[in-house]
């Protein structure tokens, strides 16, 4: 892939993304169609090229197949008409205990990797030192009361990962790299999708078996847009209030 994007002109790839990025819109009204096992695989699979702090990647996608553990999903997201009439349903998962495994994991591919010079490695090991430092401290619920002192103090610590809360909050917004990454495969795919925040969290969370602590973060339906499918002209706030220059 990195030689193709490395043969193919730049005007290319922008015009072929500006493309993907039009077809990309929250479908609520599907066609019904199966969607091959193939194609959401490899919608996945591209989602998991997202980037993530110190590619850690807290989060795991949830791919419901089993028709009544799909229907149940649905009615746990509000009887949402794109969850129920979706093709495929996603949940994106968020926990920062999946980081330990993610640190093993990493820890075997410095290792292993022949791309990996021995400067390279000996950065990685050492990082990963610090950061499973980090993460056996950064959880524990002793940061709550202070987190909330400093939170009371300077409100932007509210996004520091410390504490159960915020360290809930830092995997979840990891996620969102990934969410994003799988509606722009979608739709790469010639497919359509529907990000949805509304759901209970709670029914979800016992129908996917989840522990506790985990954060439901999105759930997402793929399937092909009807013909009669609702897609509106797009608004977007005007560029010059959007994009501050400084």
């Amino acid at each position: 892939m990195d030689t193709l994007l490395a043969n193919t002109p730049s005007a290319d790839i922008w015009s072929s993304f500006r493309t993907i990025n039009a077809h990309r819109r929250a479908v609520r009204d599907f066609d019904g169609s199966a969607i091959a096992d193939e194609d959401v695989r490899a919608i996945l699979a591209e989602a998991q090229l997202a980037p993530s702090s110190n590619n850690l990647q807290p989060y795991r996608f949830h791919w419901i197949k089993d028709p009544a553990l799909k229907r149940e999903a649905a009615a746990a997201c509000h009887n949402q008409r794109a969850a129920g009439g979706a093709s495929a349903l996603i949940a994106l998962v968020a926990d920062s205990a999946l980081c330990r495994r993610s640190l093993d994991g990493l820890a075997g591919h410095i290792e292993s990797c022949p791309g990996l010079g021995d400067a390279s490695k000996t950065y990685h090991r050492t990082h990963l030192k610090t950061l499973r430092r980090f993460g056996s401290i950064g959880a524990l619920p002793l940061w709550t009361p202070l987190m909330a002192l400093a939170c009371a103090i300077a409100p932007s610590c509210s996004m520091l990962p410390l504490g159960p809360s915020g360290t809930r909050h830092w995997a979840a917004r990891n996620s969102l790299y990934a969410a994003q990454t799988l509606l722009l495969a979608a739709a790469a795919k010639g497919l359509d999708s529907c990000p949805m925040e509304g759901f209970h969290g709670r029914k979800l969370a016992r129908l996917l078996k989840l522990p506790r602590g985990t954060v439901i973060t999105l759930m997402v339906a793929l399937g092909r847009r009807a013909p009669d499918a609702r897609i509106e002209p797009r608004w977007r706030i005007p560029f010059d209030a959007a994009v501050l220059v400084h």
